[in-house]
């Protein structure tokens, strides 16, 4: 049985740890929102097993989401909107496009970038692939590419969602494990920005074997040209991503004040534009806190249920068992790696990082992993699973705004998963990788 040999003072497993565990599954597989799996899991766990009071779900749901820190959330989600309804993301969109417009495959390479630089700013990975696949889907595929593999290439960019800072899963994990979330940022950049380029050199490998794209036949003046024109149109759409990096990078800013800047700075732009209407702002709001509505209630349940695992001695002995199997370090760090994928393929990443990562970090500390190293590795790797089936959040939104077939979409992603993989391992690997600009 799992776990049989416990570690000297960790509470044996028996039925009271695995039947709300496997209620958790059964509801999770019955489509039931995860964050009812998660408090019915907590709720069954502490009455079966006693470790802690049932009181500790009523407080969870206050405690869990009584800090500062995620407030950055619901301003970052609804700076993304705001930049959709200002139309500001068609702009990155047009610079994107005059970088790269020279070379073959460009507008793919275009519609990566932009899917870049609206991760910086939005944080989430779900509205940048239906943000940039309205803009960029259609065209990619006037362009020659076929609809499953546009869909997939759309699908793949807006996987730096949560890998580019800002992100709301920095956020989420540096909560979880009190890690500062400003930290976390300035430690994802250089991943992030190395997935955004694998991502860019998948494409153009795989529109070099296929010839999917031509690309126009520009001299150097005429390609600086188009840019300086695109720059000069839209040059004030990066005050926001600016703004927000400045700000966190140079300490000036929080994670929540960064967000509320890039809200300020977006609306007024908006305003200035005249783009945006005091009308628009319902909606907005609406449609922001619905996606909240989704992230904070998982955190709040999850507390509980973390707590209740961690007095049973769970951590502790996942770390025991693994350990006894394996002490080299690069096997279990590759057996982390695994899991993180296997999970990034069927549950979101929210509930993700809210149970696994209180389970793996001891597994890390006991190999010497470095915490913020740690961090970006099971982002990064979680973030793996918006392209992989049957989950596979990504492809279910492309699917949605294009009605294609999600195995078609699926079987199209699998080089950038491939290449995404190894950016992965590269990240748990060499530390520097994640840890160069830590401060």
């Amino acid at each position: 049985m799992l776990w049989q040999h416990m570690e000297q003072g960790a509470v044996a497993l028996d039925w009271t740890f695995y039947l709300p565990m496997a209620v958790f599954v059964i509801l999770v597989a019955l489509a039931v929102p995860v964050w009812v799996a998660i408090g019915a899991a907590s709720v069954l766990l502490l009455l079966a097993s006693g470790v802690l009071p049932l009181s500790l779900v009523g407080e969870g749901l206050f405690s869990g989401i009584d800090h500062f820190a995620l407030t950055a959330i619901p301003l970052f989600i609804l700076t993304g909107d705001v930049l959709v309804r200002t139309g500001l993301s068609r702009k990155f969109l047009d610079v994107a496009e005059a970088l790269t417009n020279w070379t073959r495959g460009g507008f793919g390479s275009a519609t990566v970038l932009v899917c870049g630089m609206f991760s910086a700013i939005s944080g989430s990975d779900a509205a940048g692939a239906a943000a940039v696949g309205r803009m960029t889907i259609a065209r990619l595929v006037e362009s020659g590419y076929p609809r499953p593999y546009a869909c997939a290439l759309v699908a793949a960019g807006a996987c730096t969602g949560i890998l580019i800072p800002p992100s709301i899963a920095y956020i989420v994990i540096g909560l979880v494990l009190g890690i500062s979330a400003s930290t976390l940022f300035q430690a994802a950049l250089i991943p992030g920005l190395i997935i955004l380029l694998s991502i860019l050199l998948t494409n153009t490998i795989i529109n070099r074997r296929y010839a999917y794209e031509q690309g126009a036949a520009l001299s150097f003046d005429e390609w600086l040209a188009n840019l300086g024109r695109a720059l000069a149109n839209g040059w004030y759409a990066f005050i926001v991503p600016g703004a927000i990096f400045w700000g966190i990078f140079s300490g000036q800013l929080t994670p929540t004040e960064a967000g509320a800047t890039a809200v300020t700075i977006t609306v007024i732009l908006g305003f200035v534009m005249g783009t945006l209407r005091l009308s628009d702002f319902p909606s907005m709001m609406v449609s922001s806190a619905k996606v909240n509505g989704v992230i904070v209630p998982i955190i709040a349940m999850s507390l509980p249920l973390a707590q209740a695992l961690s007095a049973m001695g769970v951590p502790q002995g996942f770390v025991y068992t693994m350990t006894s199997f394996s002490n080299e370090p690069w096997i279990l760090i590759l057996s982390m790696i695994l899991i993180l994928i296997a999970a990034g393929c069927v549950m979101e990443t929210t509930p993700n990082i809210v149970i696994l990562a209180p389970l793996l970090k001891p597994l890390a500390d006991n190999i010497g992993m470095n915490d913020i190293q740690f961090c970006v590795m099971m982002i990064t790797a979680l973030g793996v699973g918006f392209i992989t089936p049957p989950l596979g959040l990504n492809l279910f939104v492309v699917s949605g705004l294009t009605g294609e077939s999600v195995l078609k979409i699926s079987v199209r992603a699998i080089p950038f998963v491939l290449f995404m993989l190894i950016v992965v391992l590269l990240i748990a690997y060499v530390p520097a990788v994640s840890t160069m600009l830590q401060s």
